[in-house]
């Protein structure tokens, strides 16, 4: 049941937002009390907690499935933007304003969470850009692991960012190339300049 709960709350979050659904939408929703909701999360706080960390560990496997059918670790991280941006949003209504506005100590629980579950993610990717020779093969993995996700948290932060001004998607593509840009080897700014020249047309 627990599990129906967060599916069914995360579908209803992510379509009208974490702030609009009350727990009664949720039970009604489900056809089910608000008794039986909180005799596994004790407020709406913890629920969002734990959809939020369910919606975190779902990227993980999609990104992993990504990592297995792209041809090279660049392909791969537009890839995982595209991924991200569905859940992510361009607007005020989206979940990512919503938890920074609404919800900052659940935000914080992400982006901390965020370094544990997607690391050997960055790792593994780089890894493979620098065998394949998309990378170049002096950088510091865990030096450049950490400056990434480092770097994807900022470009989402509203106060930094704000969504009046820009937009999410445009803002993590063009961090995207700043990081390529800085650890590509010719071979992968070859790629990157193709990618980008072919997107123009």
């Amino acid at each position: 049941m627990k599990k129906k709960i967060i599916l069914k709350a995360l579908n209803l979050f992510l379509s009208l937002g974490f702030k609009s659904v009350t727990m009664d939408d949720l039970a009604q929703s489900m056809s089910i009390s608000k008794k039986t909701i909180y005799q596994f999360f004790k407020n709406k706080n913890q629920l969002i907690s734990s959809c939020t960390e369910s919606i975190q560990k779902q990227l993980v496997e999609t990104f992993k499935e990504i990592r297995k059918n792209a041809d090279n670790p660049i392909v791969e991280l537009f890839e995982m933007k595209k991924e991200a941006m569905k859940i992510l949003g361009n607007t005020e209504a989206s979940p990512q304003f919503q938890l920074q506005k609404f919800y900052p100590e659940i935000y914080e629980e992400i982006k901390n969470r965020e370094f544990n579950l997607f690391k050997d993610n960055i790792q593994e990717s780089l890894k493979r850009g620098i065998k394949s020779e998309y990378f170049r093969k002096e950088i510091n993995i865990d030096f450049v692991t950490r400056i990434y996700l480092n770097g994807m948290r900022g470009v989402r932060d509203i106060n930094l960012f704000p969504l009046n001004e820009f937009k999410v998607d445009e803002v993590i593509e063009d961090f995207i190339e700043y990081h390529l840009r800085a650890i590509s080897t010719k071979k992968g700014l070859s790629l990157l300049n193709k990618i980008y020249k072919k997107s123009e047309l």
